[in-house]
């Protein structure tokens, strides 16, 4: 009988020591950040060290799959609401209210996306939002976050100021969750084309920008405990996206820091709709009925 009672003990304190250390590797805040327009064809050739040393000590996909169509409005909408254009209802390039009714409304009046939830589920959590393209207010419950600013690009694609106010806010709020997004690259695709020499040098001037983002939540003290995930909507092809070739559709997803596997290339099969499921994982937060996308179990350390 004693032998037993020792024996139960043990299994118990196994299981508290596991979970501790499943909490421990969890991550306190997660920085999202979006390339309008970043093909996953590119990588290979892109010069993007910052981005890339995320890829070596993470897990990633150059082939996750954008929704269709493969245009703006319609992959931010899944990237941030973790379902596809069926369930949104957003099916235009510049949809700021969907054209088909959403098949669920938050309180807000919009279908709850990662923002939504996180604010339900953890009310006190400070979020973030910064965004060049306008349109992404209308596809991120903006009344669900605790900051959000739209700061266009600049004069010859400058995206300075908005990563001058990304790495501000950082080391200011040191937010559970912020999320960014990057135009250049589609202005770029459309007016001189993808896979070009000139759409090469965009991706190449925004990895010293996301650089600028890392530094800052080193600045803040929080980099040893953000998951870093860096992400598009949708790629292109000669001046234009919209399609259904694999270089509209296929789009890089790089994930990495704490509950985030080194595994590097992952193997599962991975769509446009996923990222929301992961971050909520990442944050211990659950995921509303309406959402179809699932955790990329395959990255997470758990």
């Amino acid at each position: 009988m004693n032998r037993r009672i020792i024996a139960f003990a043990a299994m118990i304190v196994l299981a508290v020591v596991m979970t501790l250390g499943s909490w421990a590797a969890a991550p306190k805040h997660v920085v999202f950040i979006g390339l309008d327009g970043w093909g996953g064809y590119s990588m290979p050739r892109a010069e993007m060290p910052a981005v890339k040393q995320l890829m070596d000590r993470g897990a990633w996909t150059i082939k996750k799959r954008a929704v269709l169509p493969s245009s703006s409005a319609i992959n931010w909408a899944s990237i941030f609401m973790g379902v596809g254009t069926e369930g949104h209802g957003y099916t235009e390039w510049g949809s700021r209210t969907p054209e088909i009714p959403s098949i669920a409304l938050s309180e807000n009046g919009i279908f709850p996306t990662i923002f939504t939830i996180i604010r339900n589920q953890k009310p006190e959590a400070e979020t973030g939002l910064l965004y060049e393209w306008p349109g992404i207010a209308y596809l991120t419950d903006t009344l669900s976050t605790s900051y959000h600013e739209n700061i266009p690009v600049g004069a010859d694609d400058d995206s300075s100021l908005i990563t001058a106010r990304a790495a501000q806010y950082i080391k200011e709020a040191k937010p559970l969750f912020f999320a960014m997004t990057y135009d250049n690259p589609d202005h770029v695709g459309h007016a001189i084309g993808h896979d070009t020499q000139e759409y090469y040098d965009i991706l190449a001037y925004l990895d010293t920008q996301i650089a600028q983002v890392i530094q800052a939540t080193k600045d803040a003290g929080i980099y040893d405990d953000t998951v870093f995930i860096i992400s598009s909507d949708h790629g292109g092809i000669d001046k234009g996206h919209g399609g259904k070739t694999l270089q509209e559709m296929e789009t890089p997803l790089i994930m990495a820091g704490p509950g985030i596997r080194q595994i590097g290339e992952l193997k599962s099969a991975v769509m446009q709709f996923d990222i929301a499921p992961t971050i909520a994982a990442l944050l211990g937060i659950d995921t509303p009925q309406p959402w179809t996308g699932r955790p990329i179990l395959e990255a997470l350390d758990r």
